[in-house]
């Protein structure tokens, strides 16, 4: 058990963008009411599916994986993850590209300050502060899988 916890608590690790700094200056985001609430619904919706159960959020993350990176997915092991932006952070970060890939994403790549949560069950198992990014592409929006490096 306790090396599943290790697992675990390296994921969200990577989730949490924790491999170093976010490169840039943060400035907030100039974004319109709209695209800021597609930011805002696709937090809620990862959330809920969490909260549904691990099977519902890993086909959510599976199916809002950034399209360039479909192939790269990771197993949760049955955790959840419960994400908490803080909007006042949200930022453009056009030069960043996930760890251990030489691309960068299609479409308007954005960073925001987390704190993340991950439960396996109904037990709290860790939690840490760090960054996502998202990328808005052809009016939706998309994430990356837990073990890309958030």
């Amino acid at each position: 058990m306790a090396e599943r916890i290790v697992v675990l608590l390296a994921a969200l690790a990577l989730v949490a963008g924790c491999g170093g700094p976010v490169a840039g200056t943060a400035r907030p985001v100039q974004l319109g009411d709209g695209e800021r609430a597609k930011f805002k619904e696709y937090y809620e919706r990862v959330n809920k599916a969490g909260d549904e159960g691990a099977s519902q959020q890993a086909k959510l993350l599976k199916d809002t994986q950034h399209p360039d990176f479909r192939q790269k997915t990771c197993d949760l092991r049955g955790a959840t993850i419960k994400v908490e932006p803080t909007w006042t952070t949200l930022r453009a970060d056009a030069d960043w590209t996930p760890a251990g890939e030489k691309s960068h994403p299609s479409g308007a790549v954005y960073v925001v300050a987390v704190t993340i949560t991950i439960r396996q069950k109904d037990q709290i198992i860790g939690s840490q502060i760090g960054s996502m990014h998202v990328v808005l592409l052809d009016d939706e929006v998309y994430g990356f899988a837990p073990c890309l490096g958030g």
